[in-house]
C-alpha cells in the first residue's frame, strides 16, 4: 500500500504523458515530477525491504532512470537536477569505498582518482560542445562543475592538513588547472565556471601557503605571516578576477 502512494502518481503521469498532447512547459513540469517521483519510489522499496544496497547505488540508478527524460526535454529544467542527482551518486560511491568515512587516506588515492575521473566526465557530458547532443543548458553545466570543483578542493584539502602533504593536494591543483583551461578555451568558454575553477585554485594556493607559513616556519612573527598571506590572497583574487575579466572581453570580440 505505501508503494502504491508512489505508483499510482507514477503511473498516471505516463498515462497523461502518453495520450494528451501539451506544450512544453507543462511537459517539462510533468516529466520532473516524473523523475522526482521515481526517486522516492527506489527510495521507498530500499527501505522496505532492505535490500543491502549502498546509498550510491541508489543514486545510480536514480541518474540512469532519469536520463531519457531529461534527453527527451532537453531543458535545463531536468538537466540541473539529473547533475546534482549524479554528483551525490559520484560522491556517495567515494564515501563507500573509503571505509564509509569521509577521509583522506594515501591508501585511498585510487578512489578519489575515480570519483574525479567520473566527476569530470559529468561536467564533460554538459559541456557547451555536447549541447547539441544533450540539449542540457548552462545551468546543468554549472550545478555539475560547482559539485566538482567542490570535492575535489575538499579532498585536496584533506591531502594538505594530514600529518603529511598527500598526494591529493598536488593532484587535486593540477586537475582544478585542467578544468580552468577547458574552461577557457573559446568553444566551452564558461565565466562562472572559469571563475569556480579560479577560486578553487586561490583557496588550495592560499592553503598550501598557509601550511608552509605555520607548519614548517611556526616559530615565525604571527602578525607578519598573517600580513604576508593576506597580501598574497589579495594578490591572487586581483589577479584571478583581472584574467577572468579579461578572457571574457576576448571570447565576446
Amino acid at each position: 500500500s505505501r508503494l502504491a502512494l508512489l505508483e499510482l502518481p507514477l503511473l498516471a503521469m505516463l498515462l497523461v504523458l502518453w495520450r494528451k498532447p501539451m506544450s512544453d512547459t507543462p511537459r517539462q513540469a510533468l516529466l520532473l515530477a516524473l523523475a522526482l517521483n521515481l526517486g522516492a519510489l527506489l527510495a521507498l522499496v530500499g527501505q522496505t525491504y532492505q535490500t543491502g544496497a549502498d546509498p550510491w547505488q541508489l543514486f545510480a540508478l536514480w541518474a540512469a532512470l532519469a536520463l531519457p527524460p531529461a534527453l527527451a526535454v532537453r531543458s535545463d529544467v531536468l538537466w540541473a537536477p539529473w547533475a546534482l542527482v549524479a554528483a551525490v551518486g559520484i560522491s556517495l560511491w567515494v564515501q563507500a569505498h573509503t571505509g564509509h568515512s569521509w577521509r583522506v587516506h594515501p591508501d585511498d588515492l585510487r578512489v578519489y582518482l575515480g570519483g574525479w575521473g567520473a566527476a569530470l566526465a559529468l561536467v564533460g557530458a554538459l559541456s557547451a560542445p555536447l549541447r547539441g547532443h544533450t540539449g542540457a543548458g548552462p545551468w546543468a553545466l554549472r550545478t555539475a562543475l560547482t559539485l566538482t570543483i567542490s570535492g575535489i578542493a575538499a579532498t585536496a584539502l584533506g591531502g594538505l592538513f594530514g600529518s603529511a602533504v598527500g598526494l591529493p593536494y598536488p593532484l587535486g591543483l593540477l586537475a582544478l588547472a585542467a578544468v580552468a583551461a577547458a574552461l577557457a578555451r573559446r568553444d566551452a568558454f564558461d565565466v562562472y565556471g572559469l571563475s569556480a575553477a579560479a577560486l578553487g585554485l586561490n583557496v588550495l594556493l592560499i592553503a598550501g601557503l598557509a601550511r608552509l607559513l605555520f607548519h614548517r616556519h611556526g616559530g615565525g612573527e604571527p602578525i607578519g605571516q598573517l600580513l604576508l598571506l593576506g597580501l598574497v590572497a589579495a594578490g591572487l583574487l586581483a589577479g584571478s578576477v583581472s584574467g577572468v575579466l579579461r578572457l571574457a572581453r576576448d571570447r565576446k570580440s
